[in-house]
């Protein structure tokens, strides 16, 4: 089982990404996702996202919100609960990611790039400013095979 965080960062209407593609053997090869990590030992959510951020982007951010919580499972890896933010108040200057690139997307744009299936679904909540959720995504490889909202049946 792994905690981790990501989040989406938003500035003018666009949400800084990142294109995995420098990471060996990463389950997120050449996709992208927000930005985030995985948790260190005695961290909370808030601490993992402000340190992740820092250390991807060079940014430190200054408004954010804790907007959910996302369980994958998958046939392939370890069950990961991930801690999903936005955060639209930062300061610093961007930096090289060691990961991959980072750009700044039009937010209708980050269902037309490689992404998991399942961010859609995390994607449009976030959106719409849907209250704190819980969201359970399975896949099957790369395949979504069951999405669950606050308990709830997706697919």
């Amino acid at each position: 089982m792994i905690n981790t965080t990501l989040c989406y960062i938003l500035q003018d209407g666009k949400c800084l990404m990142l294109h995995r593609t420098k990471k060996e053997n990463d389950l997120n090869a050449d996709k992208w996702i927000g930005i985030g990590g995985k948790f260190e030992d005695k961290e909370s959510p808030e601490d993992c996202l402000l340190r992740e951020v820092r250390e991807e982007t060079g940014l430190t951010l200054t408004d954010y919100a804790y907007r959910g919580i996302v369980t994958f499972v998958s046939d392939r890896w370890p069950t990961e609960y991930m801690h999903l933010f936005t955060a639209d108040g930062f300061s610093g200057t961007l930096k090289q990611c060691d990961e991959g690139e980072l750009e700044w997307l039009p937010w209708e744009k980050l269902t037309q790039i490689p992404h998991w299936e399942g961010d859609e679904i995390f994607l449009r909540l976030l959106e719409q400013g849907a209250p704190f959720f819980s969201l359970k995504l399975c896949y099957e490889g790369e395949k979504l095979v069951q999405a669950v909202l606050d308990g709830k049946a997706l697919k």
